[in-house]
């Protein structure tokens, strides 16, 4: 398996050359050269492995398709390290739960951080420690959090040989939670960044340092952001489990509604649709940031300044430009890397947006690709947590609410009828215990493990967003 550019650098590299790194040398994200076919003899297959196997070996299973420049035991063996009951809380991982009849969540937040992020992070914490001790090398990773990643990533990455860690996360921005999950930890290895801005101005400052080639190899910058392949294909695994609960033969078709922000999560849907498996639609919810609900409606893609990113209940999902948006846009333009290198490099940087409306491809791109969107509010939000709660004694968080919201929306549509829908839960309501608090008029429930995490001491540097400043901590840690 090779990989190459979505901006047309299509010099071909193996897994583990891209592994470490985050985006290619162009400013390009990475995909496979062509997606892996799955067949529904093949499926079948699968589905016999996760129900009596489990999913570290189905993930086995998807991840040796991209796979080839690890042999193939010790890549069992690190799935076998990474989902396991004592990691994620439950043998099968990512069970689903049935709300009501053809809707489901599917629980992805079981693990360390009690968010999604875990379920890739985990492994890719497992795979940086095993290609560093094969090199001898060390990494420096450089990531952006709106809340979620930061802490997957930190409590993956602690005390792992050859890596450090440092994130930057919008300052005052991220529940009092998900801040205490990251600025408690006091391990040598993580440094925790506070930037004064939003999520994009930590997204820009990730992509001005892994666009300095010459810094990034003098300091041996990776990352762990959904830019890194590693960590979306990772995410691909659990739509296949998805799927498997909730049918039970390969002619079945589901859909999944995903809240999104970043677009790496649903993402990693298009992948698993792209090789084969039967998903009817892939529905992105997002909040009051709108960006990709409106691109999909109208096919304009328009990035908002810091001022225009609204801060919201779901804040994780507080992004206004997606940086893994690329990767289906090149997917959609027919693999065309020299027209996506211009779309996501001169033209947004000197119009802020760019205008897909008129394009066949475009138009045919719902049906071809499966993907429709929808957004969720605040009110919107409370409402559906209170609702879920009262009919079915199950409480969501708030981004799980802006996915189950849009899905019972879409479900109204007739075309629905008889297709199972998914929505991917993507963290445990104490993350969001305010809004959940204002909502049910209770706090949600928290882990014991968890308890005066507040309180905690805490281990944070706050810098401006300057990317030079930025660049002279990562030098001063380093040397």
């Amino acid at each position: 398996m090779q990989y190459i550019s979505t901006r047309g650098d299509n010099t071909p590299r193996k897994f583990c050359e891209i592994l470490l790194e985050g985006l290619a040398p162009d400013g390009g994200l990475y995909l496979p050269v062509a997606y892996p076919q799955v067949d529904a003899a093949t499926l079948g297959r699968w589905r016999k492995v996760y129900h009596e196997q489990g999913y570290a070996d189905l993930a086995f299973e998807i991840l040796s398709l991209y796979i080839d420049d690890i042999p193939a035991k010790d890549l069992r063996a690190l799935c076998q390290k990474t989902y396991t009951a004592e990691v994620f809380g439950t043998g099968e991982i990512v069970p689903l739960r049935h709300l009501e009849d053809g809707l489901w969540l599917e629980a992805l937040s079981n693990g360390p951080t009690l968010a999604f992020k875990d379920m890739a992070m985990q492994l890719l914490g497992n795979l940086f420690e095993y290609e560093l001790g094969r090199r001898g090398e060390e990494l420096n990773i450089l990531g952006a959090t709106s809340g979620d990643t930061g802490s997957a990533a930190e409590y993956a990455m602690r005390g792992k040989k050859g890596v450090r860690v440092f994130m930057t996360s919008p300052q005052g921005r991220m529940s009092p939670f998900q801040q205490a999950q990251m600025f408690s930890l006091q391990d040598e290895n993580i440094y925790n960044i506070a930037i004064e801005g939003v999520f994009d101005d930590c997204q820009d400052i990730v992509k001005a340092v892994s666009n300095d080639l010459a810094f990034k190899r003098k300091y041996k910058i990776g990352t762990v952001n959904s830019i890194n392949w590693a960590r979306l294909l990772a995410q691909v695994v659990y739509y296949f489990a998805g799927y498997i609960q909730a049918t039970t033969d390969e002619t079945q078709k589901v859909s999944f509604t995903v809240p999104s922000g970043n677009f790496g999560n649903v993402c990693a849907g298009h992948v698993a649709r792209m090789m084969g498996l039967p998903i009817a639609q892939l529905v992105v919810a997002t909040n009051e940031n709108d960006v990709l609900d409106e691109f999909f409606r109208t096919g304009i893609y328009r990035v908002r300044g810091s001022a225009d990113t609204h801060e919201t209940s779901s804040p994780s999902m507080d992004i206004s430009k997606a940086s893994n948006f690329e990767r289906f846009v090149f997917d959609l333009l027919g693999r065309d890397g020299s027209r996506t290198r211009e779309l996501f490099g001169p033209q947004l940087a000197s119009t802020g947006q760019f205008d897909l409306s008129a394009d066949p491809l475009f138009k045919e791109a719902a049906a071809r690709y499966g993907f429709i969107s929808g957004k969720s509010t605040h009110a919107d939000r409370l409402a559906t947590i209170r609702d879920t709660d009262k009919r079915h004694g199950v409480v969501i968080d708030t981004h799980t609410a802006d996915g189950v919201k849009v899905a019972q929306q879409v479900r109204k549509n007739a075309d629905q009828a008889g297709v199972p829908m998914i929505v991917l839960e993507t963290a445990l309501p104490i993350k969001f215990a305010a809004t959940v608090q204002q909502a049910l008029g209770r706090a949600p429930e928290r882990p014991a493990k968890f308890a005066g995490i507040e309180d905690l001491p805490r281990r944070v540097v706050d810098l401006p967003a300057d990317v030079a400043v930025v660049k002279a901590f990562i030098e001063k840690a380093c040397a």
